[in-house]
């Protein structure tokens, strides 16, 4: 094919008006042709550093040559020469990104689960991990895969975890204008602890430049209308995690992780050792907390039906708690806002009879609960 040609029909696009294509289904062949040109630039790539033709120019490297021929981030190009070597190995999952029916994003997870201990399990089960990336969310894929890859090598699962936790690190310095910089990197289950008290600060402070615009303006303020930005909130929380850090006594009582047991939801929905956040761990990353840490045990004794018993910690509101642990974020198909923010909604309207029970309600996010009697969102999973 002469590039030429491919060229005439990018300008003539181009050249077009975007809102001609901006309906759901004019998108949708959009991003799946724009999925088929990065997976056939991918491999084009993974040949151009097979071949090394990148010598002839003097370049160390295929990543080195298209950072500077191509004009893109150094980090971003050795993403794609990794990717392209990744499709050698993963023939079924090249295919279907080149038919526009996953992604790159969708490669590289495949790719994180690659091993010693897992490569004949990719070669066995990849048309079942393709499958799966054709047909989930890709969040619920990026979990499938993680559980999978447990299955598969529990060994090397649990030492990748391992290294996850020691990749953990915190540099604070200060500049010579007073300014301080920062950086973090935190293990999945203490970015848990920490980003989920951090949020929770900052929804406190968004609460309160809430309430004083409001107060101020005589109306519900636009988000620009507020005193602080977003970024300027989650500092000042933090800066408020140290305060009240530093006014406990010594012998105060610490706060101690919650981790819910799953009885019986293997059985009916699958494995299941993950976050709130959605994140899949393997097992052995949860001992060092067990010591410090509160537990409950949630029984799946019918579909859709949990019992939540009775824990060393006093839940008020079993019911909510029981349909947070079983929706665990917005029910809306197009929300994925957590359970602690979102509110529980009758399937069946109160007003119209509806019980407040688990099995006549659900989580939704304030915006979709507003908008259910527009649009009803799906019942719970």
């Amino acid at each position: 094919m002469d590039l030429a040609v491919l060229t005439q029909a990018i300008d003539q696009l181009v050249e077009s008006d975007p809102s001609a294509y901006g309906d759901e289904q004019s998108l949708t062949v959009l991003y799946r042709e724009l999925a088929r040109l990065d997976a056939y630039v991918t491999r084009s790539t993974a040949a151009f550093d097979a071949a090394k033709g990148f010598g002839a120019d003097g370049a160390r490297s295929a990543a080195s040559w298209l950072a500077k021929r191509c004009r893109v981030p150094r980090g971003y190009a050795r993403k794609l020469v990794r990717r392209g070597r990744e499709l050698r190995d993963l023939p079924v999952a090249a295919q279907a990104w080149l038919a526009g029916e996953i992604t790159g994003s969708h490669i590289d997870v495949i790719a994180t689960c690659r091993r010693e201990g897992t490569a004949e399990a990719i070669e066995r089960d990849e048309e079942l991990l393709v499958d799966h990336a054709r047909t989930l969310g890709f969040d619920s894929f990026a979990r499938a895969v993680a559980y999978w890859g447990q299955l598969a090598d529990p060994d090397g699962a649990e030492a990748a975890e391992a290294k996850r936790r020691d990749r953990r690190s915190v540099f604070l310095s200060e500049s010579f204008q007073g300014m301080w910089f920062g950086r973090i990197t935190m293990d999945p289950i203490s970015g848990e602890i920490v980003g989920g008290e951090l949020a929770r600060l900052e929804r406190e402070l968004f609460d309160k430049d809430w309430a004083e615009a409001r107060l101020g303006l005589g109306r519900d303020p636009l988000p620009g209308e507020l005193e602080r930005s977003g970024a300027q909130r989650r500092a000042d929380a933090l800066v408020e995690m140290a305060t009240r850090s530093r006014g406990l006594g010594a012998g105060s009582t610490r706060p101690a992780p919650l981790f819910s047991v799953y009885v019986g939801y293997e059985t009916l929905h699958g494995r299941i050792c993950e976050l709130a956040s959605g994140t899949a761990v393997a097992p052995g990353s949860l001992l060092a907390w067990l010591d410090q840490a509160y537990v409950e045990r949630a029984v799946f004794s019918l579909p859709n039906r949990v019992e939540v018993s009775e824990s060393a910690r006093f839940f008020s509101g079993a019911t909510r708690r029981a349909i947070e642990l079983r929706d665990r974020r917005c029910c809306h198909p197009y929300c994925d806002e957590p359970a602690e923010t979102c509110q529980g909604d009758h399937i069946e309207p109160f007003s119209q009879g509806g019980k407040t029970t688990q099995d006549n309600g659900r989580l939704l996010c304030a915006f979709h609960n507003r908008a259910r009697n527009q649009r009803p969102p799906p019942g719970p999973p």
